[in-house]
Order: C-alpha cells, then sequence, then structure tokens
C-alpha cells in the first residue's frame, strides 16, 4: 500500500514530467478515473483532464518545478501539504496548500488554495 507521502509525492513528480508517457504513467498510477483537481485559476476532469492541465502549466512556466514544503498531513481518506512553484534555485512565484481525497490509495480529488501567485486575467477551466 502506497502511504500519503509517496502518493503525493508522486502527484507533485507528475507536475514536473515533461515526458508526455511517463507524466501520462505518474498520472495514471496516482489518481483515480473519476479524479478532479481544483483551485482558484483551473480545472481538470478526469486523467485526461489534468494531464491537459499539468502541459498548461508547464506550458506557461518552462522548466519551473512544484516542491512539497510541507509534510503530508493525513488521516481517514483525507490529506493536506504545501507546495511552490518557482525556477531552480529562484524564489517561487506561486505557493499554496493543497487537499486531497483518496480512494483505493490513489487521489480522487484535489482542492488547491494559493498562498500567492501570479495574478490571471481569466481563470482558465481544463476539460
Amino acid at each position: 500500500m502506497t502511504s500519503p507521502t509517496e502518493l503525493v509525492d508522486r502527484y507533485i513528480a507528475a507536475w514536473n514530467e515533461t515526458d508526455a508517457p511517463r507524466r501520462k504513467d505518474l498520472i495514471d498510477r496516482t489518481w483515480t478515473d473519476d479524479a478532479l483537481y481544483l483551485d482558484p485559476v483551473m480545472e481538470g476532469v478526469g486523467k485526461s483532464g489534468i494531464n491537459t492541465m499539468i502541459e498548461g502549466v508547464q506550458k506557461k512556466f518552462p522548466g519551473w518545478q512544484f516542491q512539497r514544503t510541507s509534510d503530508v498531513d493525513a488521516h481517514h481518506d483525507c490529506l493536506r501539504f504545501a507546495w511552490v512553484l518557482g525556477p531552480d534555485g529562484g524564489a517561487p512565484i506561486a505557493g499554496g496548500v493543497d487537499f486531497g481525497v483518496t480512494c483505493d490509495g490513489l487521489l480522487r480529488k484535489v482542492t488547491g488554495f494559493l498562498n500567492f501567485a501570479p495574478q490571471p486575467a481569466v481563470p482558465e477551466k481544463q476539460q
């Protein structure tokens, strides 16, 4: 059985993976089929919607990386952790806390809250 920390680290790895087949494999091993990601500026529905959403973030911030900045706090089927996004060796430009719901050791839903981020012109919705 995957620990909550291993699951979240795979989730972060998917955000950072630029090779499409490897990213798809990470998403398949991390998310349920009925997966949902939601934050104030993006939404991804299902594994393909999450993949499309991640590709969009990577195009907007090429070469930048997500990092988990806290321990993973978990109980029952819930978890939470903090993260940042920034260039390697540089100051982060975005950060927040994500709350997840798991099912059978996989992520079913992640809701992200931004502590700081660039202001988008219009919220994006990916499906």
